[in-house]
């Protein structure tokens, strides 16, 4: 008889707590909502295809109830206009390179600095690590919310006057950047003239000539179509940029914290899907320009050795700008992998 009644307690027991974890799921927090998300790049961009994949695992996990439509090729205004956007909460997720907002944050500006990181692996241990945690955790003071990093890819140079095989083939060429200071003080110091400029109106500026080449990983150069306007590149792959996926702070504040959970979570799960699609795309799209007849240019060893020292004036300036300790900090993250 007591054998019997702990069995029938402990399925009440058990039913009980079926039937709390229905309820608790149905009395989640969940509003419905419509969120924008915007980026200069197209939609079939591994940028716009992570942007895709956060969106579909938000719909699944909030059960239909938050929403994503995607603005891609800069149809809402370049980078540092849309983070403007996020900060005023009329736009509310974009994903950019971590220098955009460095205007805010100067410290944001360590990710773009020349030749730092020789492999995906290192940046991804600074930027998943205390480092890249700590400046994420100052962003909502400038109206803003940091979701992780994605991969953008190492920059490399692009132009229409000559191949670039040394240093000294680098001066004196009219190169587009993106609009932040480390870059265009590299470009500058590298004896080209740098000319910032929101993405959108790069392939114009390209085919009229405006400007003689562009810097940019090769699957942006490749969905960019500036393969009909470039004739040579370079592997230079002079910068490693990752993107950081900014959230708007006035849109965040409005949502309950079982909101916030869903968010976090589909933020991680698709910042593993984007870093390997960007990666794997980065690698067909090179392929993809020789097939189009691009001009290819291995740029050896020993240049990039010379670009390093060329740019330690570059490096210093803005080591001290960002601080000496959180530079140390980075450098010690790097050099655990490289240990490995």
């Amino acid at each position: 008889m007591k054998n019997s009644f702990k069995r029938v307690s402990a399925g009440f027991a058990i039913a009980s707590a079926i039937l709390l974890a229905a309820n608790g799921a149905s009395a989640a927090d969940i509003k419905e909502r419509s969120l924008k998300i915007a980026f200069v790049n197209i939609k079939e961009h591994p940028h716009g295809l992570g942007a895709q994949k956060f969106a579909d695992i938000v719909a699944e996990k909030s059960g239909g109830k938050i929403t994503a439509k995607l603005f891609g090729g800069g149809t809402l205004g370049g980078d540092l206009a849309v983070v403007s956007s996020l900060q005023g909460g009329t736009i509310d997720m974009t994903m950019v390179v971590p220098g955009t907002v460095s205007g805010n944050i100067k410290e944001f500006s360590i990710f773009d600095f020349p030749l730092l990181f020789d492999s995906y692996e290192e940046a991804d241990a600074v930027l998943d690590g205390p480092v890249g945690q700590k400046l994420l955790a100052r962003l909502p003071e400038k109206g803003l919310i940091g979701l992780g990093y994605w991969d953008h890819g190492y920059r490399n140079l692009t132009n229409n006057r000559r191949p670039v095989a040394k240093l000294e083939d680098i001066q004196g060429l009219k190169i587009r950047v993106i609009q932040i200071p480390i870059v265009i003080d590299t470009f500058n110091a590298l004896g080209a003239n740098a000319v910032p400029m929101p993405l959108p109106e790069v392939y114009t500026a390209l085919e009229t000539g405006a400007v003689d080449g562009q810097e940019n990983p090769y699957a942006l150069i490749e969905s960019s179509k500036y393969q009909e306007v470039q004739k040579y590149t370079s592997t230079t792959r002079h910068i490693y940029n990752p993107l950081v996926v900014l959230f708007s702070k006035k849109t965040w504040d409005k949502m309950s914290e079982d909101e916030h959970q869903i968010l976090r979570q589909a933020a991680a799960e698709a910042t593993a899907y984007e870093r390997k699609v960007s990666r794997e795309t980065n690698v067909a799209a090179l392929e993809k320009l020789k097939k189009d007849g691009m001009t290819v240019t291995e740029f050896p060893a020993a240049e990039t050795e010379r670009m390093r020292e060329k740019l330690k004036p570059v490096i210093d300036k803005y080591s001290h700008e960002v601080g000496e300790p959180l530079m140390k900090e980075m450098l010690a993250e790097i050099e655990k992998v490289r240990g490995r």
